[in-house]
Parts: structure tokens; sequence; C-alpha cells
């Protein structure tokens, strides 16, 4: 897809933050540091439009970005971090779950995991939701470039046997650094979105 147009339009917490456009919206979730910001400006071709921080925990809020004027990629706050307080983690519970559960222009969900970790229960729950909420289970398998692709389908077999994935769910593997995936994932965020360019 040619990027004519990538902005930041507002980080909310609160439902009536939310942008009012009606766009479709496609939305990244996944545990802190996992690259949700490294995906969004690889997809984008930006190098700093989504912030990215060696601090895992740093993205409290849900950001939404408008692409070409058409829809919004939404990265949700990671989830899974331990030295933040458990007000906080609740705060930021509350903030996903209200997101989550209320937004109708929501079409897809893609949740990255770590491709050198087995999934956490933290991941697992997290595509139990996505699954339980009608929506297709897709998983990107982040930082492969960190795992030699001799061991890629042992990795990839962990994920999907861990997360029960099945049939028709999706998982891709994916490199910012690599630039690998970035087509694939192109083509289910177009499916989703509705644009075809």
């Amino acid at each position: 897809m040619k990027i004519t147009k990538a902005e930041l339009v507002i980080s909310a917490v609160s439902r009536n933050q939310y942008p009012g456009e009606g766009l479709p919206e496609i939305a990244f979730a996944g545990r802190s540091n996992v690259g949700k910001s490294s995906l969004i400006n690889c997809l984008l071709n930006r190098k700093n439009l989504a912030r990215t921080s060696s601090q895992p925990g740093k993205t409290r809020t849900i950001n939404f970005y408008r692409i070409n004027d058409s829809f919004f990629m939404v990265d949700l706050p990671g989830y899974g971090f331990a030295k933040v307080s458990k007000s906080e983690r609740l705060k930021w519970g509350k903030i996903m779950d209200e997101y989550l559960n209320t937004r109708t222009t929501l079409e897809g969900i893609l949740q990255l995991v770590d491709m050198r970790h087995r999934p956490t229960e933290l991941d697992v729950m997290m595509y139990g939701w996505i699954k339980e909420a009608g929506f297709p289970g897709i998983v990107i398998a982040s930082k492969a470039d960190k795992v030699s692709r001799g061991k890629w389908n042992s990795h990839l077999r962990d994920i999907i046997n861990t997360l029960g994935m099945e049939g028709e769910d999706i998982i891709i593997p994916f490199s910012a650094v690599k630039r690998e995936g970035k087509e694939q994932l192109w083509d289910i965020i177009k499916h989703f979105v509705g644009n075809d360019e």
C-alpha cells in the first residue's frame, strides 16, 4: 500500500476521546516491549511516528494513527509488565477493556508475541478474548530476526500450540529490522479495512 499520509491523531485514555470519524480500525495488541511501535513504523515507512522505547510499559494510552485519511491503526497499551504498580495495571486493563468492548469501528485485532519465547499466560488470555469476541486469530511472531531461520518452525509450532491456534488462524513471522512479513501483513490489513490499493 502506498502511504501518502500517516499521523498520530490522539493518545486516548477514555472512550470520549476516541476519534469520531467512523473510519475502520485495525488494532495491535501485545505485551510491553514486544515491538508494536517498531511494527507500525515499519509498515508506514516512518522512523519515529510510533514512539519506541527501551523501557517496557511506556505506552499507557490508546494511540490512534490515521492512515491516508481512510482508516486507523490503533496501538493498544502493552500488557504484562511487572514493574508497574497494581493500580497502574488495573488502569491499563480498564482502558483496554473499554476500547475492545465498545468500539464498533474495530474490524480486526492483530496480536504480537515475541517469537523467541513461549507465549505467557497473559498472551493466552488475550488470544482467547480475541477469539471469543468473534475476531479471527491473527498472530504476529515479532523479532523473527533474533531467531535463526532453521529454528523458526519449532518456535512457531510452540506459539501455535500454547495459544491453541487452529483451523483458519494465521501466524506471521515478522521482523521490523529485516522487513520480513511486511507484505503479508499489509494484505491482511487491506482485507480488514476494505482498501485494495
